[in-house]
């Protein structure tokens, strides 16, 4: 390892430690130390499915705290395993932590990674191999809660279900990752949504067929609070600050470097540009997001939170702003068609998540990126359904299907160019 690698790991990981540390610190000041921890037990056996904000249901505090456990695991992990800290490992953890403000818990993300684990060995594969896909597959924490929690079962046999859930779906994870990157061509940033929503499909299936249901109540915040207004903007200056320091007179050219990739998968900007674009990049897109849930007056709550810091994170890892804004505008663009509120919870999550098409557009223009975002609004407002809620990652599973559509028509078109 170079001594340039060794200080951008050493960067990368004391910008994430502190991160989630502040997290903590600022849930117990909000909160206080007893109903933060109150509200984190709770929300251990609490359903996962979306949409369950947990600041609504556990309070800050609680939902910070509960947050930053979930993305100090993915650390842990990262360490144990002897990955390198990059763009892919930064938004793994970023996008853990988001989610971990709605739907991922310490008890429903274990028994996934533990599965993943298993599958590793019995290939003869290291664990850091299948390590990306340990992390964003615990996308189905809540099928695991699902399975412990909601079915019905006494405390003993709803653990064992839940960790045997788990276990088993964590185990397929790898085999359907690989399968699913080949259909979208690495066009779809959240390869886990789909890889999760594929799963969620036949797991949703089996549940229903056995006769069980489950409750769809949505919970939502929409208070006003200046703490949670505060934190993506914060967070995103603290990057910028860092990205800054780290590339001094280059920063702003590094920056510009970062616009020229397409973003398509693997992009790790980190690698392919330098660190402090990265940081920059990841610092600009909190902020430009923040300001977009500012225009439309939507709630600076779980959801939106968690969905910001995933798009930072992968603002190492893919997004940027020149690639991103035509995806967004399509959303936007369908969300006044189809007379749908901006401010409604399904819309504007399509808007930050539709990112993950980013590379459609950063590959081939604009207009494309425009038909992308305005297909995916549409698509991630059924699929949900589909799954039971039990795939977090929904956006990743409509853009998925979304990118396939659209790079299968791409080929098709050049292929045969000439009769045209």
């Amino acid at each position: 390892m170079t001594k340039q690698s060794k200080v951008k790991i050493d960067t990368l990981l004391m910008i994430l430690v502190l991160f989630l540390t502040a997290l903590i610190i600022s849930g117990f000041f909000v909160s206080g130390l007893g109903n933060s921890i109150k509200g984190f037990v709770k929300l251990q056996t609490h359903p996962a499915r979306l949409i369950n904000d947990y600041i609504e249901i556990a309070g800050i505090g609680g939902a910070l705290l509960n947050a930053a456990l979930v993305g100090f695991i993915g650390l842990i992990l990262i360490h144990i395993s002897g990955i390198s800290f990059s763009g892919p490992t930064y938004a793994a953890i970023l996008t853990m932590t988001g989610f971990g403000l709605f739907g991922k818990t310490p008890l429903n993300i274990i028994p996934i990674v533990l599965g993943v684990f298993i599958s590793a060995k019995l290939v003869n594969k290291n664990f850091k191999d299948y390590l990306i896909i340990a992390l964003f597959g615990t996308a189905l924490g809540p099928l695991v809660s699902t399975l412990a929690w909601e079915i019905g079962f006494p405390l003993v046999p709803a653990l064992i279900t839940g960790l045997a859930g788990g276990i088993i779906t964590g185990f397929f994870l790898p085999s359907i990752a690989f399968s699913m990157l080949h259909l979208h061509q690495g066009y779809n940033l959240y390869n886990m949504g789909l890889t999760c929503g594929f799963f969620g499909l036949f797991a949703s299936a089996l549940i229903k067929g056995l006769g069980h249901s489950y409750s769809t109540d949505i919970f939502w915040y929409s208070g006003a609070s200046p703490f949670l207004i505060m934190l993506i903007p914060v967070v995103s200056l603290f990057l910028i600050i860092m990205g800054l320091i780290e590339g001094g007179g280059k920063s702003f050219s590094n920056l510009k470097e970062i616009f020229t990739f397409p973003g398509r998968l693997p992009s790790d900007f980190v690698d392919l540009g330098s660190l402090s674009g990265a940081l920059i990049n990841s610092g600009l897109i909190g902020l430009f997001g923040s300001l977009y849930i500012y225009i439309i007056d939507a709630p600076f709550n779980g959801p939106v939170i968690g969905g910001l810091l995933t798009i930072m994170g992968f603002g190492a890892f893919g997004t940027h702003l020149k690639n991103s804004w035509p995806v967004v505008t399509g959303v936007v663009a369908a969300t006044m068609v189809t007379g749908n509120p901006l401010n409604s919870p399904g819309p504007v999550l399509a808007a930050i998540f539709s990112t993950t098409l980013s590379p459609l557009a950063g590959e081939f223009g604009i207009f494309p990126g425009i038909l992308a975002g305005f297909i995916h609004l549409l698509m991630v407002l059924q699929t949900g359904s589909w799954h039971g809620g039990m795939n977090l990652y929904n956006n990743g599973f409509a853009g998925g299907l979304t990118a396939a559509l659209i790079i299968s028509v791409i080929q098709w078109y050049r292929t045969n160019k000439e009769e045209f």
